[in-house]
């Protein structure tokens, strides 16, 4: 087993010990960066995996997730160098009158693994906030609003309509939470739509690199 695939094992095992010292060893070995951050992304795709079809809980999903960011606080410095390497910034935020935050979290920890500046919002954001950070960041190519419970879906569409008539652009809309569909994605105007948080990375940087 390689050390690539060792990161790999403990990131989806959650050995958020162990993970940090694996993934120094892999630089030691000379493996690139961002190699083994891709390899880490990959883990917690299998993790986002495991999670959609019932096999893990939030617990584990986050257990896993804390672990590749430990892994990814000792790349960063690696990684910093490479201006390549950023795909832009990612607004994210749970929309109003949602006050769900774990599922964000993992989303943004997710996304900020796939090369994204985070800016977060936090929870219960209206419309106009969303717009407001898009206003007063660089580089804006994401926007992720996040929702878990159905009465708050309004909200959601709510946003993106607000983001959409601001008149700014360059940047693409992304939504997801437990009530979402792909349909409903569409119907509301979103430029993508993830069921989980590995999906929403791929995604992200899908449609920030299009």
């Amino acid at each position: 087993m390689t050390k690539i695939e060792e990161v790999k094992a403990k990131v989806e095992a959650g050995k958020s010990k162990l993970v940090p010292g694996l993934v120094q060893e892999a630089l030691d070995a000379g493996n690139n960066p961002q190699d083994i951050l891709d390899a880490m992304v990959e883990s917690m795709g299998v993790v986002g995996e495991k999670f959609s079809t019932g096999e893990i809980f939030v617990p584990e999903m986050l257990i896993a997730a804390k672990a590749m960011s430990k892994g990814v606080d000792v790349l960063k410095p690696h990684l910093a160098g490479d201006g390549a390497s950023k795909l832009g910034t990612c607004i994210i935020g749970t929309v109003a009158g949602d006050l769900h935050d774990i599922g964000k979290n993992l989303v943004s920890l997710m996304i900020e693994s796939a090369g994204f500046d985070m800016v977060d919002l936090g929870v219960d954001v209206p419309a106009e906030t969303f717009v407001q950070a898009i206003k007063d960041h660089d580089n804006v190519k994401i926007v992720a609003c996040s929702g878990l419970l159905t009465s708050t879906m309004p909200a959601m569409k709510e946003a993106v309509a607000t983001i959409k008539a601001s008149g700014l652009t360059g940047f693409k809309v992304i939504v997801g939470g437990a009530p979402v569909t792909p349909e409903y994605a569409a119907e509301i105007g979103a430029d993508g739509f993830a069921p989980d948080a590995g999906t929403a990375a791929v995604k992200a940087k899908e449609l920030a690199t299009a």
